[in-house]
C-alpha cells in the first residue's frame, strides 16, 4: 500500500509550506495525481484524511485532479493519449494505441504534484 507512504510525505510538505507561511489553518489542498504513479485516488484522500488529524490540515477539503497518460511513439510518430484504464497495477506495460510498438516516451501520467494550498494567514 504505497498511498500510505505517499500520504505521509505529501502531509508533510503541506505542513512545512503552511508553517512557513504563517498558516493558522488549512482549508483546501489540490493535488495532480498521474494515472502512471497506479495510487488509488480514494485510498490517497482516506490516508491524507487519516493522517492529517490533530493538525493544521485537519478538516481540510483534498482535491484529486487526475493526469491522464499521454505518449510520444518512437516508431510511428503518434503523440496523445492512451486508454490507461487496462493497465495491470503490479506490471504496467504501455503500448502505442496506433501501431502496437513499445518504443515509448511518456510525456504525462506519472504525476504526484501538490497543486494548490489554501490557507488562512496570519494577520
Amino acid at each position: 500500500m504505497h498511498e500510505l507512504s505517499m500520504a505521509d510525505a505529501i502531509v508533510k510538505t503541506i505542513l512545512d509550506i503552511a508553517e512557513k507561511n504563517d498558516a493558522e489553518e488549512i482549508i483546501e489542498v489540490t493535488i495532480e495525481l498521474g494515472k502512471l504513479t497506479l495510487l488509488n485516488p480514494e485510498q490517497l484522500k482516506f490516508m491524507l484524511e487519516v493522517i492529517s488529524e490533530d493538525t493544521l490540515l485537519d478538516g481540510a477539503e483534498f482535491k484529486m485532479e487526475i493526469i491522464p497518460v499521454e505518449i510520444e511513439c518512437g516508431s510511428c510518430n503518434y503523440t496523445g493519449s492512451i486508454d490507461s484504464d487496462e493497465l495491470d497495477h503490479f506490471t504496467p506495460i504501455l503500448s502505442c494505441p496506433q501501431c502496437g510498438e513499445r518504443d515509448l516516451k511518456v510525456i504525462s501520467g506519472r504525476e504526484c504534484n501538490i497543486k494548490q494550498i489554501k490557507i488562512e494567514k496570519r494577520e
